[in-house]
């Protein structure tokens, strides 16, 4: 397997981060060395340090010139002041490249442009490419789906090293960031609409009278085996679904109750709401 010969920073140890840390060592793609982790939670530095082995820093700036990629893994309600922070040291790194990658929702890459930039020039700006992700929480089970776009600056050896560390925690898709609006929609909202789902299977199986437990296996292993037809079989859902469908029989009952409460539009409906939402949230970050 291809290694990432660099060295790594998460500012932000959350779930999030802490997920790309695992499997950054588990893929065997960096040593716990070259990982840098800080935050403002002196505790979970040390939980993350024991765990993992990995090196901690005792603020951003330091972690900033210890590095060569910088992961931003803080909430985004958080990004504007640690940006801020990390402004006033961009302009002492200058000469060394630095990659910086955003797993901040809803902050757009002008927002983390217009604090990073205001003190660079054109030249000094190059060498500190920026790339925005939208992960989702599989990944804190490695197996996430993330969207990534990166601005003017981006070079293909950036996306390469931030397409390996996504890839060690699930698969990575790249867009246009103006399509990440629909990315979030889908993947990033995701598995609340599977969750969502999986909630009122639950319920429709106990009033059947079966139990809770009971319920749950059947429909977990219902969906893993779902997922896996489509992925070997090349069909199409509408196909699939039509081979389950036989006429006048139980399926048949199921989606016409469906189909006469218009569930699909319905979630169409709920799926560009959630575009609707990400986009507003970019466009007042």
């Amino acid at each position: 397997m291809e290694r990432l010969d660099k060295r790594i920073g998460f500012i932000g140890a959350g779930n999030m981060g802490e997920a790309i840390i695992s499997g950054l060592i588990k893929s065997n793609l960096c040593k716990a060395g070259q990982i840098w982790a800080s935050d403002v939670r002196g505790a979970r530095l040390s939980e993350l340090k024991k765990l993992y082995k990995i090196n901690t820093a005792e603020n951003n700036a330091g972690l900033f010139d210890a590095v060569d990629i910088v992961v931003l893994s803080v909430k985004p309600q958080q990004m504007k002041e640690v940006l801020d922070g990390l402004s006033r040291v961009v302009v002492h790194k200058i000469g060394t490249p630095t990659l910086l990658i955003s797993i901040a929702a809803g902050f757009p890459i002008r927002m983390i442009e217009k604090h990073l930039y205001n003190r660079l020039d054109e030249n000094s700006r190059r060498l500190l490419p920026i790339v925005r992700v939208m992960p989702n929480t599989p990944a804190l089970v490695l197996a996430g789906m993330a969207g990534m776009s990166g601005n003017r600056y981006v070079r293909e050896s950036d996306l390469s090293a931030a397409r390996m560390i996504l890839g060690a925690i699930g698969k990575v898709i790249e867009f246009k960031e103006k399509e990440l609006d629909a990315v979030t929609a889908l993947s990033g909202s995701g598995p609340a609409y599977v969750f969502y789902f999986v909630e009122a299977l639950i319920e429709a199986g106990t009033r059947l009278g079966l139990k809770k437990s009971d319920a749950l296996t059947l429909i977990l292993e219902t969906i893993k085996g779902s997922v896996k037809l489509l992925e070997e079989t090349g069909e199409t859902p509408l196909s699939l679904r039509k081979k389950v469908t036989s006429k006048g029989g139980t399926t048949e009952a199921a989606l016409g109750v469906l189909e006469k409460h218009s569930v699909k539009d319905f979630l169409i409906k709920a799926i560009i709401a959630a575009a609707q939402r990400s986009r507003q949230l970019s466009e007042s970050g």
